[in-house]
């Protein structure tokens, strides 16, 4: 009989969103998989993503190393946030999450998951989940990632507009719903999965070690005044949805410090004010990116005493 959660240590994992920068929260996550010395779906009750946190959890809970994941990012990320067209980025990301995660619903995670994004027209979360127990209401009716695909459900929490063209996901019971980024409601997810842990599973909070991986703060990124990029990033639109993204981290962070104080929780998220760290959530540099997750390495390492605490 497995130990009851009331009385175990439960583990949770929460990934922010943040584009081409969550290859910092990957370098982050290699030097916690190799403390671990395990593939996280097997050390982690719960895991949650937002965005490209989304994608990484989504694929630590199908099972996939930290290598693995690193390999696809370098891969894929230059050749989706290279498109300067929304319909083209969009078209590249869909693309990818099929190939990645073909036609897997829900079940097919080895954990439990929180894939969070914006239900649009009714101004709320839409947070994808693996199982009935993380149901607060509806229970009856709950099925896993509301019916869709993972595909469905990383691209529409990936979906940050005007970046990317609306999404709309076909739930089980065939409703069509409009989901966009789920940095709209809470770039980082980790109050989100706290109250799943302690509402809907009934974890006592003192049993809860909760990780929870940022993307970094940067200085914004120089780039020549011809380049599509620049424009793009002098769109009013483009600045304000960038913002967004960073004060939604920022004030669900506060906004957990005061309302679960008595969680053991440990936040890895440096901020880098050297020219050369500069870039943003489009980046496509190789060069710029393997800094990116050099840093994450480096902040995982300059928190390695209180990791093996967390992990052990």
């Amino acid at each position: 009989m497995s130990e009851p959660q009331t009385r175990r240590t439960f583990r949770i994992l929460s990934l922010d969103g943040g584009g081409a920068k969550g290859f910092y929260s990957l370098g982050a996550l290699k030097e916690i998989e190799a403390l671990a010395g395990c593939r996280l779906s097997e050390k982690f009750d719960l895991i949650y993503g937002t965005s490209t946190g989304s994608i990484i959890a989504a694929l630590l809970a199908l099972g996939h190393s930290v290598d693995e994941i690193e390999a696809l990012y370098r891969k894929h990320v230059v050749t989706v946030m290279k498109q300067w067209l929304p319909s083209k980025r969009t078209a590249a990301l869909e693309k990818l999450a099929t190939d990645v995660f073909q036609q897997k619903k829900f079940g097919a995670f080895e954990t439990n998951v929180g894939i969070v994004g914006t239900r649009w027209a009714e101004e709320r979360p839409m947070i994808f989940k693996t199982s009935v127990e993380q149901a607060f209401l509806g229970k009856a009716s709950f099925e896993p990632g509301h019916g869709c695909t993972i595909a469905d459900a990383v691209v529409g929490s990936c979906s940050a507009y005007p970046f990317f063209k609306k999404k709309f996901v076909v739930t089980g019971r065939g409703e069509r719903v409009e989901v966009r980024d789920g940095g709209f409601v809470a770039n980082n997810p980790a109050l989100y999965a706290i109250v799943d842990a302690t509402q809907a599973l009934g974890v006592a909070k003192e049993n809860i070690r909760l990780i929870t991986i940022g993307v970094g703060e940067y200085p914004p990124p120089k780039v020549p005044a011809w380049s599509i990029r620049k424009w793009l990033s002098k769109l009013p639109t483009v600045v304000f949805l960038q913002k967004t993204m960073e004060i939604s981290s920022q004030s669900m962070e506060q906004l957990r410090k005061v309302t679960f104080p008595d969680v053991a929780t440990l936040r890895i998220h440096a901020r880098y004010t050297q020219p050369d760290m500069a870039t943003d959530m489009l980046e496509v540099n190789l060069k710029k990116l393997s800094l990116l997750w050099q840093r994450g390495r480096d902040s995982a390492r300059d928190n390695e005493i209180e990791l093996k605490k967390f992990l052990f």
